[in-house]
């Protein structure tokens, strides 16, 4: 087809919605073809709420986890499907289709002889299905991430979004917050563990239920919620905000700009001889053997023991923090260039980093800081990557040589102070963040509240140099 320059014509008009119907198959728009079309109007949250999401353990009944892991299946088909058509349309066609297009195309599937299988599971699930493949063109449309990929059972999670009209809450009046939730195509409710409750009064927005590969089963709840922020902390004087310098390593998770310093589980360490013995006793077991399921179910529930010990000493360690800080200064890491294959020599070492900046888990730890300080009235402060925190002296300034990452201490000379390497740095990155915050805070118009996240990246240089 013809083309303006390097760009491909795009098919659009009468032809268009000829090609989708003859040579796509996407049905044309029947149901209120007479009506004008108006935009769809999305629910706007309450004033002063926040999205947020709690994950209880649930234990279907067999009949309940069949229908599931269908539903996962299902989802997964749909989506593929969808991504397919979609690449295809336009790679063939120069047609565009949305996902409006898409949803019809989902309506010819269940009622086409080979999948009406489709109809045994709830149609809002897998429009939701559709949904997340239109949210991961629009992000590839952007620029921000590569184009969709197929979802593929060893590889991707089973989960399952059901929104308001695919499932019934009931809450309990006896307990607030906790109650009964029964999924569409399923009879009884779930048995669910409420290890918290849910904010009492507030209807759930939507589910999301995950099978992890250990096999166990989990169900995220969206609710919209008013949380109250905490106390703002300022020091002694009353004017200046109460701050801490936060420097991420491996030698300690945390190192804080008074000298404590936290450490990290280690757990792919701890847990490392028996990692390799179940990995070598998998490989041993016979290709599609029972024994060899068994083994890989051993496997993921130890995988799955790593990851909720991680993420409980995370949350533990994220929400102190934030409790006994106003500000919150931390460096600007780019985790996923840290972490790339190692190649050439001292490939074996650099495997060896790259495990431990995985098992520190960084990037947790970090999103768990930004979401808190927008939860409860704090600031993260981002400092700059390039900012020289670890070999500039905190006591005159001078900034140093590069230093190996063996070196854990070292000596100014300029001023002659001897320094530990993460606490310098946390002292630097303090610092540096406070001139961040008393910059943007000398610039807000009178009145309006500090915003949760300063990014030195994002801000003018004019700013950054004043």
């Amino acid at each position: 087809m013809a083309a303006e320059g390097n760009k491909p014509i795009r098919v659009t008009g009468a032809e268009a919605e000829r090609i989708k119907r003859d040579a796509l198959g996407v049905p044309d728009r029947i149901k209120h073809q007479q009506r004008v079309a108006v935009p769809v109007q999305r629910r706007a949250p309450e004033a002063d709420t926040r999205q947020r999401v709690y994950r209880y353990r649930c234990y279907p009944t067999p009949a309940q986890a069949e229908q599931l892991i269908k539903t996962f299946g299902a989802c997964r088909w749909t989506y593929n499907e969808g991504l397919a058509l979609r690449d295809r349309a336009w790679r063939e066609h120069r047609v565009a289709l949305g996902f409006a297009e898409s949803c019809r195309a989902l309506t010819g599937w269940r009622n086409a002889e080979g999948t009406r299988w489709l109809q045994e599971v709830s149609s809002t699930v897998l429009q939701q299905a559709l949904r997340h493949l239109d949210s991961a063109f629009g992000r590839f449309f952007l620029g921000t991430t590569k184009h969709p990929k197929p979802k593929k059972k060893s590889r991707n999670r089973d989960s399952a979004t059901y929104v308001r009209t695919g499932f019934r809450w009931v809450e309990d009046p006896q307990q607030p917050g906790t109650g009964l939730i029964s999924l569409a195509k399923q009879s009884g409710p779930l048995r669910i563990r409420w290890s918290r409750p849910l904010p009492a009064g507030v209807r759930p927005v939507k589910l999301t239920v995950t099978r992890d590969r250990a096999g166990r089963f989990f169900v995220s709840v969206l609710v919209e919620e008013r949380i109250e922020p905490l106390p703002p902390l300022f020091l002694r004087d009353g004017g200046t905000p109460k701050a801490v310098g936060l420097d991420l390593g491996l030698a300690a998770l945390v190192t804080l700009n008074n000298g404590e310093k936290v450490d990290h589980p280690r757990l792919l360490k701890k847990y490392g001889a028996k990692l390799a013995d179940l990995q070598r006793s998998l490989h041993r077991k016979e290709r599609g053997s029972r024994n060899r399921d068994k083994a890989r179910q051993e496997i993921a529930r130890l995988y799955a023991l790593i990851g909720d010990v991680r993420r409980d000493a995370l949350d533990q360690l994220t929400t102190r923090l934030v409790r006994e800080n106003q500000v919150l200064v931390v460096e600007d890491l780019a985790v996923a260039s840290l972490v790339r294959s190692p190649k050439g020599k001292g490939r074996r070492r650099k495997a060896g980093l790259n495990r431990s900046i995985l098992d520190a888990s960084w990037s947790t730890l970090l999103r768990m800081l930004q979401y808190k300080c927008a939860w409860y009235g704090r600031t993260l402060v981002v400092v700059d990557r390039f900012f020289p925190s670890t070999r500039r002296c905190s006591a005159c300034g001078v900034v140093g040589p590069k230093l190996d990452l063996a070196v854990r201490s070292w000596s100014c000379g300029g001023c002659g102070t001897v320094h530990d390497r993460d606490v310098n740095a946390a002292r630097n990155l303090r610092d540096e963040g406070m001139r961040l915050y008393e910059l943007v805070a000398s610039a807000l118009p009178p009145g309006r509240a500090m915003p949760s996240m300063i990014k030195a990246s994002e801000m003018p240089d004019v700013v950054l140099t004043a």
